[in-house]
């Protein structure tokens, strides 16, 4: 469970439509979130520090550590033809729906949903290993029910509160395993309504991805992509320091590096996520590795600070400002 929009905030939007106006607000107490509007797209900094865009094809910014950093995603396909309009899904036995309520992206396009005994759900192409999630929270006071799948899974019980949080689940057994349930009042429910809004189902990672809005179709995210991300007159290729402040989405048993270099491997320094959980680094001249250092005491999951330094004989791997690993005959 991902606690990422906790409260709902005002979405400013230009009347004329200007390249370099960029409009936010935030409450004058302090609390609350950033809103930013450009045109029709939209960007939220909430009070986690997270940011969550509001529009398909943007990407994100993560303002925890103090200092924004983009998160980046690979391409992702929204499953789910309609994410936020409930009246599409099957209200099954006593279930009913109301819309009108205030949504986390400040609009009123969240649904009430009241039942017993029954459930709300949405027919898709979904797998065992889909991952799922939805915005949830109650009416009032705190109680629990499933969300995302079918009740009789053992992982979908949630605790709910007055406040948006977004759930997620990653699996799912096999009744009704190719269909949503927004939220199934049967088994250890306790609550009788709920308010839901934007479901989420991918096939693509095994993680809950940025949201992805769909209204009547299946909804591509394209990856995001970083270019001339820095300048070649502020590069040395004799000696210096390459760091990242990152973290892995997903320790996926695939190797993913940064690096300085010549726009090929064959000369570069680099550090990476190496198969099976390592942080490394790495120099090639004319194809030939000349240092390779190594380090499997940092999970590629936490946000570590890594740097690579490099010059003659004198080579580095620094961690969260502890010396991890040295090359003295480079």
């Amino acid at each position: 469970m991902s606690n990422l929009l906790e409260k709902a905030s005002i979405i400013l939007t230009p009347t004329a439509y200007n390249t370099s106006e960029v409009l936010c607000v935030k409450p004058s107490d302090g609390s609350g979130d950033f809103d930013f509007s450009r045109a029709t797209e939209a960007t939220r900094i909430n009070s986690l520090g997270l940011v969550e865009t509001i529009g398909i094809n943007l990407p994100r910014i993560n303002y925890e550590a103090g200092c924004g950093s983009w998160l980046f995603e690979p391409q992702t396909t929204q499953l789910l033809t309609y994410s936020e309009d409930f009246s599409q899904w099957i209200a099954g036995g006593s279930t009913t729906i109301q819309s009108g309520y205030l949504a986390p992206d400040g609009t009123n396009s969240a649904y009430k949903v009241s039942g017993s005994g029954s459930a709300l759900s949405l027919a898709a192409s979904l797998l065992a290993t889909t991952t799922r999630s939805i915005y949830a929270r109650t009416v009032s006071g705190t109680g629990q029910a499933n969300l995302c799948s079918y009740n009789s899974n053992t992982n979908n019980l949630f605790t709910i509160t007055v406040e948006w949080q977004r759930f997620d689940v990653n699996s799912a057994n096999a009744t009704g395993v190719t269909t949503f349930y927004a939220v199934d009042f049967r088994g250890g429910t306790t609550l009788s309504e709920i308010i839901l809004w934007g479901a989420n189902a991918t096939n693509d990672q095994d993680y809950a991805t940025s949201y992805v809005p769909s209204n009547g179709s299946t909804v591509t995210r394209n990856k995001d992509l970083c270019t001339n991300g820095g300048s070649v007159a502020s590069i040395n290729s004799t000696e210096g320091v390459l760091y990242a402040e990152i973290a892995a989405l997903s320790d996926d048993g695939t190797t993913r590096y940064i690096s300085l270099s010549d726009g090929s491997d064959a000369n570069d320094v680099r550090l990476y996520f190496n198969v099976g959980g390592n942080i490394s680094v790495l120099s090639k001249v004319g194809g030939s590795t000349q240092c390779f250092i190594n380090s499997n005491a940092y999970p590629q999951t936490d946000f570590n600070k890594v740097a690579f330094k490099y010059k003659e004989n004198d080579f580095a791997l620094w961690i969260n400002g502890v010396e991890a690993g040295t090359d003295t005959s480079v």
